[in-house]
């Protein structure tokens, strides 16, 4: 028996958000930048956000998993394109969880 922890499996498809239309692209990431293929901004971009709050509204929990994996498989993108000055993991929780649904309110951070 081994005592060193087996390196995580792959996280979950960056499929979503799933509306598009037919001229323009999904705002779904393109790895492994984590760019936005429908407009360039860094993934998850504001339409995403929208899109992705829209598309969750009746599974919020769902929506903070989601997200959460879809963080773990970018820090593993970004960290293999550039090992050595990549965002942080705080700057990456706040780009792909701290957003989402549960986050803390300004005023209860007091």
């Amino acid at each position: 028996m081994s005592s060193q922890l087996q390196t995580p499996g792959a996280g979950p498809t960056p499929d979503r958000p799933r509306y598009r239309t037919e001229t323009t692209p999904p705002h779904t990431p393109l790895r492994p930048t984590w760019a936005c293929r429908a407009c360039g901004q860094t993934w998850p971009c504001p339409q995403a956000r929208l899109l992705l709050k829209v598309e969750y509204e009746s599974a919020l929990p769902a929506l903070s998993i989601y997200l959460s994996g879809l963080m773990f498989e970018a820090m593993r993108d970004l960290f293999h394109l550039n090992p050595h000055d990549g965002p942080s993991p705080q700057e990456m929780f706040d780009r792909f969880v701290a957003w989402g649904p549960f986050r803390r309110s300004i005023l209860e951070q007091r």
